[in-house]
């Protein structure tokens, strides 16, 4: 069994197509996935998801690149989605300074307010970093997540960051990026980083791992990605499968 522990069902890429990619995913063994809305659409759709399929979870929050977006209304409407079954995390949140949709100090604002919220809710947080690794670290670090942890969700950095967002409580999850041929500081990463604290994912539809690499992503070649860190770790698959569906399933609260 393998926990895809961050994807997107819910993009239009799949309009139409969600039971198929569901049970594609059953095929390769993907049997449990988080499906993660990060503006009010979205959201929404993973919830009507959640209910559609047994296997399926949702993971809602406000996305860095909508900070500007980010009002008491949402705010509110948020607070009452969280409490809705099979929400089982807050996110994805954080910083996002490639896309730069909003300035530094709006992201940060409404990122610490999500933090406290998923504070308020007992419940872990994903987080969305990218070319921000410093103050998203700042960031995790002064608001002192350790009581909810959560996930550095697609980790894209080295082996060194990794330990400090571990230190933090953070779970470290891995993406398709680390079967790519140049991604040797992911490589190393998802070989140290410690098994108790590993997960696994898609962030489908995009970054599809080899051999899918440039093709749309989905769910179940989560499997491609377990057979890569099995290699790296020099495991069998079916125990990095096996402690990745734990990982999940301690994180996220959840029972067999």
């Amino acid at each position: 069994m393998i926990f895809d522990s961050h994807t997107h069902l819910n993009a239009e890429q799949f309009k139409g197509e969600e039971a198929a990619v569901v049970k594609r995913a059953q095929e390769l063994g993907v049997t449990k996935m988080a499906v993660v809305g990060f503006d009010a659409a979205t959201i929404a759709k993973t919830l009507e998801l959640n209910q559609q399929f047994p296997g399926v979870y949702s993971i809602i929050g406000w996305h860095p690149t909508e900070a500007g977006s980010y009002t008491k209304a949402v705010e509110k409407q948020l607070e009452q989605q969280l409490t809705l079954p099979k929400v089982v995390a807050y996110g994805e949140i954080g910083l996002d300074y490639h896309w730069m949709e909003d300035p530094q100090d709006v992201q940060e604002r409404v990122f610490r307010r999500q933090i406290a919220i998923a504070k308020e809710h007992g419940l872990p947080i994903s987080i969305h970093m990218r070319e921000a690794t410093e103050d998203t670290y700042r960031i995790l670090k002064e608001e002192d997540v350790r009581d909810i942890g959560g996930i550095m969700h697609s980790y894209s950095g080295d082996l060194e960051w990794a330990k400090r967002f571990l230190d933090l409580g953070m779970h470290i999850s891995f993406s398709g990026v680390v079967t790519f041929k140049k991604a040797l500081d992911v490589q190393e990463a998802a070989t140290g980083v410690p098994l108790e604290r590993l997960l696994v994912e898609t962030d489908a539809p995009y970054l599809a791992p080899v051999p899918y690499r440039g093709k749309r992503n989905e769910p179940g070649y989560t499997f491609y990605v377990v057979e890569k860190i099995a290699q790296l770790r020099e495991m069998a698959p079916e125990a990095v499968a096996k402690q990745t569906y734990e990982n999940a399933q301690r994180l996220f609260r959840l029972a067999d």
